[in-house]
């Protein structure tokens, strides 16, 4: 079979077929040397594509957009979106281009998008480009984030340019190959409002709940239950993220997804010591988008989105408002269950019971008072599970405090249900360790590796990616993969990479 055969994808591409006036057609910058630098075969395979066939030339020209594979179509997608809290009604895929949309092995809708391909009418003066380390970055917390379960966007592939990229000095340039079950934003609706008003947002609405909320055609308000099916999933995804110290950094309304995906890796990072107010990126000046901030901005978002709903959601406005409300209103109690949920799985309580919540709490106040590292002690809680406690006890400046906690949470433990698995300290041990990560992208780790990636050495950058795919998996050697940043590694900022 020759190459080109064996680079078929399924295109079928419904966003540009039914949805004009939200893009403009377009094609990526030539890259005048290009090099493969990341090839992500678990991804190929699903979305049926030979990753030998990818590695060839003719595959990196695909992946570097200097080749457009047959059934492609290539746009850059139009949204809106508001930025650090301020509304820009144009902004768009600036350095982007959705190719299409590929049916994978199991039938499923996957968008196949560049990013870093050049500028496109929506740049907005910029350059259309992309450093090779925010690519490789963005790559990297993705698997992260897939291994560890919580719903996102991967990266197919990482290809060098050899151009470069002009920022506060020259740097190599990339262009990453991203999949999403959609790049279907908050921010597209608010452009569909904003440019055309409510004929293009239902026609972009009835798309969106195909494609993804199907289920909702079936409700007695098709709209509303649309708006009620994205709430749910951004109540459960920020959640998640809340889960594992992750923290988003940029959560404009253009970077957040209808299907309840992360997307848009730019100034994230996970937290070390725990702290609600914990800020990375450079550029949020007053904490908006801080660790703790992030399940209230998820819901000021959302309203975001009703407001483009509301015409379709009834014809009289203040019944639309009143629907659209009780709807957003639902999103605490919604993140708190999710929250809930997944928190008493991190301490091992399979019941509900009604002081889980304080005692949740005060533990997150002692790592907080203590600046004890969020991911080290959940993970070594299962220790004391199993009987030894100075794993956990060990992370505590002031020990006797976790201790006074403990007796609490080890009298909890005693009184759930009497099922087996339950009142076994083993099987909850081992519960624990598959929700508690011992691997998760450590800020200092990370940049060695993006580091050396940007002089030509990705020998630390594959070596991160290979302990990131089994998060849960404690293996030995890799010791030096659990520990947070050392005191030398000093105040971390991160940058958005445009």
């Amino acid at each position: 079979m020759s190459v080109a055969a064996r680079l078929m994808f399924a295109f079928d591409n419904s966003y540009v077929r039914e949805l004009g006036g939200l893009y403009e057609p377009w094609q990526a910058a030539p890259a005048p040397a290009p090099r493969l630098l990341a090839l992500n075969e678990e991804l190929a395979t699903e979305l049926g594509v030979d990753a030998d066939a990818l590695r060839a030339p003719d595959g990196v020209a695909v992946l570097v957009g200097n080749a457009t594979p047959d059934g492609a179509s290539p746009v850059a997608q139009a949204y809106a979106g508001h930025q650090f809290g301020g509304f820009v009604p144009r902004l768009g895929d600036g350095r982007a281009l959705l190719l299409g949309e590929v049916l994978d092995v199991d039938g499923r809708r996957r968008d196949l998008h560049l990013k870093g391909s050049g500028r496109t009418p929506f740049a907005r003066g910029g350059d259309g480009k992309a450093p090779v380390g925010p690519m490789l970055r963005e790559y990297a917390i993705g698997e992260a984030m897939h291994a560890l379960g919580i719903p996102t966007s991967r990266a197919l592939a990482v290809v060098a340019t050899g151009d470069h990229v002009a920022r506060d000095t020259m740097l190599p340039g990339a262009v990453l190959t991203r999949v999403a079950a959609s790049h279907v934003r908050v921010g597209t609706f608010q452009y569909a409002a904003a440019h055309d008003g409510p004929t293009l947002v239902r026609r972009l609405a009835e798309y969106a709940i195909a494609r993804h909320y199907p289920h909702a055609v079936e409700a007695e308000n098709p709209y509303l239950a649309f708006l009620e099916s994205v709430v749910d999933a951004q109540a459960s995804l920020v959640a998640r993220w809340m889960h594992v110290g992750f923290i988003h950094g940029v959560m404009n309304t253009d970077n957040m997804t209808i299907s309840g995906e992360t997307i848009d890796y730019g100034p994230c990072a996970f937290m070390d010591a725990f702290d609600p107010a914990t800020v990375f990126s450079s550029i949020d000046h007053g904490g908006r988008y801080a660790y703790g901030n992030q399940p209230r901005i998820a819901q000021w978002n959302l309203a975001r989105l009703a407001e483009t709903l509301l015409p379709l959601i009834h014809g009289e406005p203040d019944t639309a408002l009143a629907a659209a409300t009780h709807v957003l209103q639902s999103f605490p109690d919604r993140y708190d269950e999710y929250w809930n949920h997944g928190m008493r799985a991190k301490v091992g309580l399979a019941d509900a019971q009604g002081s889980d919540s304080a005692l949740i709490d005060d533990l997150l106040a002692l790592l907080h008072a203590q600046r004890v590292d969020f991911t080290s002690c959940f993970r070594a809680l299962s220790s004391a599970v199993r009987g030894d406690a100075a794993p956990a006890r060990l992370l505590f400046a002031e020990p006797l405090a976790f201790d006074a906690w403990a007796d609490r949470w080890r009298a909890q433990l005693s009184s759930q249900a009497l099922s087996s698995q339950a009142s076994d300290p083993r099987a909850i041990a081992e519960a624990m360790d598959r929700v508690n990560p011992v691997y998760i992208p450590r800020n200092h780790q990370m940049e060695e590796a993006l580091a050396a990636a940007s002089t030509g050495d990705l020998g630390p950058f594959e070596r991160l990616l290979d302990v990131l795919a089994q998060p849960f998996d404690e293996r030995p050697g890799l010791e030096p993969y659990t520990a947070p940043a050392p005191p030398s590694f000093g105040s971390y900022r991160t940058f958005c990479g445009t």
